[in-house]
């Protein structure tokens, strides 16, 4: 059986933000197995498995992608949405587009540290859509 919601996030800041609590609640009824597929629908934002409990990381995780593909207008040739636009493609196509996670015991199976983060590469991004496709 597969099983299809459309998850729209809050706008957050330029980071990583965890967003595995907003993933969980949008899924009323988890399968006992299975897997789940989550697809963020832009291009300017990413989605990684990260550390869930010490915010550094993802600090230092944004830091590192913006020293990757830093807001400098004279690197890119694309300028269209302004100086975060180009950088903001670029690290979301490294860190990627969707996740998929196995069910277990009615639950995503995600080790104890882990946790889903909306990677924002945009200023200002506004509000995110994703996509989750439960497969049982």
């Amino acid at each position: 059986m597969i099983d299809q919601f459309e998850l729209i996030l809050p706008s957050f800041p330029s980071g990583c933000h965890l967003i595995t609590h907003h993933i969980q609640a949008a899924v009323k009824d988890w399968p006992q197995q299975g897997l789940v597929n989550i697809f963020i629908r832009h291009t300017s934002a990413g989605l990684a498995i990260t550390e869930n409990a010490d915010p550094t990381v993802r600090e230092d995780l944004a830091d590192a992608l913006s020293w990757l593909a830093p807001q400098d207008p004279r690197r890119y040739r694309h300028h269209d949405e302004g100086p975060d636009d180009m950088p903001a493609h670029i690290k979301s196509a490294l860190v990627g587009y969707s996740l998929t996670i196995p069910i277990r015991q009615g639950k995503m199976d995600l080790g104890t540290w882990q946790g889903i983060c909306l990677c924002e590469f945009r200023n200002a991004g506004g509000r995110r859509k994703l996509t989750i496709t439960v497969y049982s």
